[in-house]
């Protein structure tokens, strides 16, 4: 995507790449089987851009009010160690990633979709939400992605943020070799 030069210029400087699941990640969706065990469906693409993301050396988080078999078993498939899920203060949980990293507010990104992860949003460098978030959420989000959320909106963020940093040819040679 086109983003502004103060919107490239977070992109280049971004050290922590923090997301909401359901909405972003996933759909929104939630299904649950007979059992009562909870599903949720993930883009393959976003979890190849995260990894790819990880690879370049920016540290990938969660932040996330549900709890889900699921997503542990997502986190661990793609190896996200930043997971924060069942929250109920998101702030305090953003806070506590900061600490434990020592990375500033300012070289995060939050991708949220509704208005819990508003606070998160509005505390971080870079505000991301996907094309269909709250409208409210919208209003908070320098950046907005073409997808809607569990449809590939993460790996464009993701990609966004390699060609940000010069690293984008590098892959996609590696990747034609």
């Amino acid at each position: 995507m086109n983003h502004p030069t103060e919107v490239q210029e977070k992109l280049n400087s971004l050290k922590l790449l923090l997301l909401d699941v359901d909405g972003v990640l996933t759909s929104g969706t939630i299904t649950y089987t007979d059992q009562g065990d909870e599903i949720k469906s993930f883009s393959a693409k976003d979890g190849l851009g995260l990894r790819l993301l990880m690879d370049a050396g920016i540290r990938v988080g969660i932040i996330t009010g549900r709890r889900s078999k699921a997503l542990i078993a997502r986190c661990n498939n793609l190896g996200i160690d930043l997971l924060f899920d069942g929250v109920k203060d998101k702030l305090s949980a953003l806070e506590t990633i900061l600490e434990q990293t020592g990375i500033t507010a300012g070289e995060t990104a939050f991708a949220g979709d509704d208005l819990p992860d508003l606070c998160v949003m509005k505390r971080v460098g870079l505000a991301i939400t996907v094309s269909d978030a709250s409208p409210d959420v919208k209003k908070a989000a320098r950046i907005i992605t073409p997808q809607p959320g569990g449809a590939g909106a993460i790996r464009q963020i993701c990609e966004d943020v390699l060609k940000a940093k010069g690293l984008w040819d590098g892959i996609v040679t590696r990747f034609s070799q």
